[in-house]
C-alpha cells in the first residue's frame, strides 16, 4: 500500500519546542490500531531525531481513494 509523506517545521526557536507536523496521504482501508501504531512510531522516531517532546509532534492522515491518485499517469485503481 502506497503513501506520500510531507514533513513540515517552523524552524528551531531555543525558547521553544521545534514543532514538526506530518502530512501524510495513504490509500484507504488501514485499520483504527494500524493508523495508532503508525503514528505512535512516528512520533517516537521524530523525538529521538529531533529532540522534541512528543505534544509537539503533528500528524495529519488523510485517507484517499485509489481512483483519486495517479502514478504515470495510471489512476491506481485500474493498475
Amino acid at each position: 500500500m502506497w503513501c506520500c509523506v510531507v514533513f513540515r517545521s517552523t524552524g528551531f526557536n531555543p525558547r521553544r519546542s521545534d514543532m514538526p507536523t506530518f502530512h501524510i496521504e495513504l490509500f484507504e482501508g488501514r485499520t483504527l490500531d494500524q493508523k495508532r501504531q503508525f503514528v505512535e512510531a512516528i512520533t517516537k522516531a521524530t523525538c529521538e531525531s529531533l529532540g522534541v517532546e512528543p505534544n509537539s509532534v503533528d500528524i495529519i492522515l488523510t485517507d484517499v481513494k485509489r481512483e483519486n491518485w495517479a502514478t504515470g499517469g495510471k489512476l491506481w485503481s485500474e493498475a
